[in-house]
């Protein structure tokens, strides 16, 4: 269905990381045990979700926790459901810095042993207990030596009825700033693990008078929190301004669950050090597949597309589709402005309960020069065939409730001068990371 051009865009670099065969992977272990060789994989992959009190339905930190399990386990791990990780290994940049997936010797490994029975193994094997917060804890506290952000901006509390129609709530939150701050790491999440069933998304606009912004009014996009995302960590030396008197605009969707839930949604900043700038700032941008109409009809595939210009040189730092209940694939395709045609990303088994935001890693992060075009194409399964579909027999338009549908990517760039970008792409020529 999807060509890549195996010859480089002009100027357009995408880095070794593009698609490409599988380095021969470690040998998996002969007689796997949860103590020696299961155990260490699920600590780094499994338990940030799967723990006590945490958003998945059930722990797998011990051995008693996880021996009921195996079953659903192997058939989560075989049909890639599990670890949540819907990037297509087969086209596109493959090397991301939050990566959670399954390595092939990983995949391999809980197969086996699960296979061979799941057998506990030597208790000494073991690995030290991973510490996690008593709470939901921040994704990126210990990352920065810390237990809370720099700073907490919590939207107003709201109340979603038991038996509702979808709610909204765009109420504005002062920042509390009264200096200047560069932001290296934002965290969106409900306040509470009940909270986030009845929280569909998050978008914080900001709203604050900026002279040096590309466009003097606001608010613009901030950060967007949606179901099973972990947040965003800018890249160094890039970052995000917030000024004295600003302000966040949320745009909060909530949806009834057949329990009444007041929550919160609450917003960590980390900040870089007083008197530390980082060089870049970053941009959230949405790039539409389909804005303001769609026509997806019962039992039916469809498909729409939609295009966005770099106003000038750019680093793509991250790819997120969006979509609802019959989402099924997103790909982000780079236009040089010569015609030629590479596929950035391609999402090719979209999760409605797993919005990842892909993070590419620092020395394959798109390198796309100005007037090179973005084009988003998504796809939708209006079918049977699709799990989550509430009702293969209804018409689909565009809208903002759970059982409408959208399709937009959320796409943070770093916008270049023309010496920087040529000195980035030689960086990485030097460097023997480019695919040409």
């Amino acid at each position: 269905m999807f060509e890549v051009r195996s010859s480089a865009i002009a100027a357009i670099v995408l880095g070794a990381a593009l698609a490409l065969p599988a380095a021969a992977s470690a040998e998996v272990p002969k007689n796997p045990t949860f103590a020696k060789d299961i155990a260490p994989i699920f600590q780094d992959k499994c338990e940030a979700c799967h723990r006590p009190d945490s958003i998945a339905p059930m722990s797998l930190k011990t051995f008693a926790e996880v021996r009921p399990w195996v079953r659903s386990i192997k058939s989560r791990v075989e049909n890639r459901t599990m670890p949540p990780w819907s990037i297509d290994k087969s086209v596109g940049v493959q090397k991301f810095r939050n990566d959670r997936s399954l390595s092939d010797e990983q995949f391999a490994t809980v197969v086996k042993w699960i296979d061979a029975g799941a057998p506990q193994g030597d208790v000494q094997d073991m690995p030290a207990p991973k510490a996690w917060p008593e709470d939901q804890g921040w994704n990126f506290a210990a990352m920065f030596g810390q237990k809370e952000p720099d700073l907490i901006v919590k939207s107003e509390a709201f109340t979603m009825p038991a038996v509702s129609q979808d709610a909204w709530d765009k109420r504005l939150t002062d920042a509390g700033i009264t200096e200047p701050r560069w932001v290296r790491a934002i965290e969106i999440r409900p306040n509470t693990v009940k909270g986030r069933r009845i929280t569909h998304h998050a978008i914080a606009y900001l709203e604050q008078e900026d002279p040096g912004a590309q466009q003097s009014f606001l608010p613009t996009p901030f950060m967007e929190w949606a179901v099973g995302k972990q947040g965003e960590l800018q890249r160094p030396g890039t970052g995000k301004l917030l000024l004295p008197g600003a302000k966040f605009h949320w745009d909060i969707h909530y949806s009834a669950t057949g329990e009444e839930i007041t929550s919160q949604v609450e917003m960590g900043i980390y900040f870089y050090p007083k008197g530390q700038e980082p060089k870049y700032r970053t941009s959230l941008s949405l790039v539409p597949a389909a804005l303001g109409t769609m026509d997806i009809r019962p039992n039916t595939l469809s498909m729409s597309e939609g295009f966005f210009t770099l106003r000038d040189n750019a680093r793509i730092e991250s790819f997120q589709p969006h979509m609802h209940l019959r989402g099924k694939a997103m790909q982000v395709t780079a236009l040089s402005p010569t015609g030629q045609q590479t596929v950035i990303s391609y999402v090719s088994s979209f999760d409605f309960n797993w919005m990842t935001s892909y993070q590419y890693a620092d020395d394959v992060a798109p390198l796309l020069p100005k007037g090179t075009i973005l084009k988003v194409t998504a796809w939708h399964d209006n079918t049977s065939a699709k799990k989550s579909n509430p009702d293969p027999n209804q018409w689909v338009g565009w809208g903002d409730r759970t059982v409408d549908e959208m399709a937009h990517a959320w796409i943070n760039i770093v916008y270049m001068n023309d010496a920087d970008f040529k000195a980035e792409v030689e960086a990485r020529k030097s460097a023997g990371s480019t695919q040409q």
